[in-house]
């Protein structure tokens, strides 16, 4: 009897050093080599300023250049200066936008909801996607794909931005936008242009009081939190560009960090999901050193 409880204390206490051992997300984040990250361009980083701070958006003109190319034009004239944030919607979307007095004519922007997978590097989950063939990765975006039609775009999980628009596909201009601040709403992937995510100071915008008006739009004007300026990070003075870095999704401490999101090994979880989709493996950003 003695030596079955001394076999199996032997046996627990070697469970409990196995589970000890196993890194976690936060260790393979810290433990990323150099070579794991890479530094986001400033001409791909928008600075939005607002009384609360600044925010700032990583935009993706890989999946949407005719919509980033209009977002950056209407930056560098000063549109966003004197719009607000205008709608939170709970476990939804923050929305902001340009002053009516700046909106500026142009031609339609073609409905950029998906596109073409060529040219492009996928890294998938470790398992299905409920919304479409596979999830995964690519330039650090979480994206979906279509086998079939071999086309990709860009999921709605928390941070990402997209554009807004009324019925017609076309109607979006770039000069409002939303930002997901609940659980990812991937039904509307593949019917709003993607443009971005927000790769700092998202608090900044969940934390607003929640609109009630219908869809979660402020009632009135001085509800409305100001947008004071907007200025692309490659505008800025050397010294004062932000340099952020995003964990390579194509790296060895990705698919590292990413298995270990989907079994969660630390003694806390008593029962490993062994699953995980993109929205929640969350792709490491820093502040770049």
């Amino acid at each position: 009897m003695k030596h079955t409880l001394r076999r199996h204390a032997l046996l627990f206490a070697a469970l409990l050093l196995a589970t000890a051992a196993a890194p976690t997300p936060s260790d393979i984040e810290s433990s990323a080599p150099p070579a794991a990250w890479a530094a986001i361009a400033p001409d791909d980083l928008v600075v939005f300023d607002t009384p609360r701070g600044s925010f700032i958006m990583q935009l993706a003109p890989q999946f949407a250049p005719a919509h980033v190319a209009a977002i950056k034009a209407m930056v560098r004239r000063g549109a966003f200066g004197g719009g607000a944030v205008v709608r939170v919607q709970d476990n939804y979307v923050v929305q902001w936008a340009i002053p009516e007095n700046k909106v500026v004519p142009a031609a339609p922007l073609p409905p950029e909801f998906e596109r073409p997978l060529a040219g492009l590097t996928f890294t998938p989950i470790p398992g299905p996607d409920a919304y479409a063939d596979a999830g995964g990765f690519i330039d650090g975006f979480p994206v979906a794909v279509d086998k079939a039609a071999k086309t990709g775009w860009l999921q709605h999980c928390y941070g990402m931005v997209g554009v807004g628009r009324g019925n017609a596909p076309d109607s979006g201009d770039g000069g409002e936008l939303y930002a997901v601040i609940g659980h990812a709403p991937r039904h509307l992937d593949r019917n709003m242009a993607g443009v971005g995510r927000i790769v700092a100071g998202i608090e900044k915008l969940s934390s607003l009081p929640r609109g009630t008006e219908a869809l979660g739009f402020y009632k009135t004007e001085r509800e409305r939190l100001p947008i004071t300026g907007a200025r692309m990070a490659s505008d800025l003075p050397a010294g004062a560009q932000p340099r952020i870095e995003v964990m390579l999704t194509t790296s060895p401490s990705f698919a590292d960090y990413m298995k270990a999101r989907a079994n969660r090994s630390d003694a806390f979880f008593m029962r490993p999901a062994g699953a995980v989709d993109a929205c929640n493996v969350r792709v490491p950003v820093r502040a770049g050193k």
